[in-house]
């Protein structure tokens, strides 16, 4: 069984594809009718919709307040890929790194197949290093990797 967590990201993303640009909600509205409270909304955001993931979120407070969310446009795979290299730098954790393979599957820059190579290549367990240095390490093989997709394809 999903979660509402899910759910309503789901729902979000739905409206995010028949908008195609952005997508401007009421938290209150959007906790009204999943029936669960604000600060579920909020989590949601804050976890699912990340620059990594290739969002960008903006709000404004007050009565009239809302929630912005949109897409982060690309004329080319290489800009984004170039945006993902500097995301990552200097160091970047294992919940962001995969974050970001899933964007690029997302987008068809990499299939599923290489993101789950590469997720491999970059795990906690295998990179057995004690942080930061760990991060940075995973930093520069993700780099490496991402550098030969932008130039040697």
């Amino acid at each position: 069984m999903r979660n509402i967590s899910d759910i309503i990201e789901d729902y979000l993303k739905g409206i995010l594809d028949e908008n195609h640009q952005a997508v401007e909600i009421k938290r209150s509205e959007i906790a009204e009718r999943f029936q669960c409270v604000p600060s579920q909304i909020n989590y949601v955001i804050k976890t699912r919709f990340t620059v990594e993931k290739g969002y960008i979120v903006e709000s404004k407070r007050g009565g009239g307040g809302y929630i912005r969310i949109s897409r982060v446009q690309h004329r080319k795979d290489s800009d984004m890929i170039s945006e993902v290299m500097e995301l990552i730098h200097p160091r970047v954790s294992q919940t962001k790194a995969i974050d970001i393979l899933a964007r690029l599957v997302d987008y068809e820059i990499i299939t599923a197949r290489e993101g789950k190579l590469m997720e491999s290549v970059i795990d906690r367990d295998v990179l057995a290093f004690p942080l930061p240095l760990r991060d940075e390490v995973r930093t520069r093989i993700m780099t490496a990797m991402l550098f030969t997709l932008k130039y040697k394809c």
